[in-house]
């Protein structure tokens, strides 16, 4: 019950510094994956408010340590290129050893997908910011997978709704994330931060 209160002023907190410092956009938006989206949510500013920044490494550290354990996994990897940095926080924190995920496509020859010390049977976090599709968090799972690497949880601040955290699911791993962009849309609206008509905007989208 107190991780549940504390999530939930977390959740208040999330929102209202992610529109503070420009973070959390409305509009219209092209996601990388070419569809489009009334919002935008773009943490990779983040590390250049250091506060905020400290703050939402805080934030993983507590989902990590009251959703997931410690003694679930003994390294953290990092997903370029918005959550390598909190990832390298997470690794400081907890001291667990941070191995980096390849970018998809930059494996040359016979590369390693995944840079670092890795052993077979190791049991690895990944970290990302926020999950879409679950594309970008899939392809770490594989490479990490490749490596002998065990991946049965993953951490994300923000779920899109859209299909990511049910893709992880049929490969085998469990997403952990802070708020959905429904729980954001309803916090952002019940605050007048945003009006109905962006409020409904979001909630659409995540029905696609």
């Amino acid at each position: 019950m107190v991780w549940k209160a504390e999530k939930g002023a977390l959740k208040e907190w999330l929102c209202k510094v992610l529109i503070k410092i420009g973070a959390l956009k409305f509009g219209t938006f092209t996601l990388p994956s070419g569809a489009l989206s009334p919002y935008y949510i773009n943490l990779r500013i983040v590390p250049s408010f250091p506060e905020v920044f400290q703050k939402i490494c805080s934030i993983y550290q507590r989902l990590v340590e009251e959703e997931i354990g410690l003694a679930s996994f003994e390294r953290i990897g990092g997903i370029p290129l918005s959550a390598l940095p909190l990832a390298s926080c997470l690794s400081f924190t907890l001291r667990k050893p941070l191995v980096l995920i390849r970018r998809e496509g930059e494996e040359h020859g016979r590369e390693r997908r995944v840079e670092g010390i890795l052993m077979p049977g190791d049991r690895v976090l990944p970290v990302d910011d926020v999950i879409t599709t679950g594309r970008s968090l899939s392809y770490a799972v594989k490479a990490l997978r490749h490596e002998g690497a065990v991946v049965e949880e993953a951490v994300v601040l923000v779920d899109r709704e859209e299909g990511g955290v049910r893709r992880l699911k049929e490969e085998g791993v469990r997403v952990h994330s802070l708020m959905t962009i429904t729980e954001a849309a309803e916090t952002l609206h019940n605050f007048d931060i945003i009006t109905e008509e962006e409020y409904e905007a979001i909630l659409l989208r995540t029905k696609k």
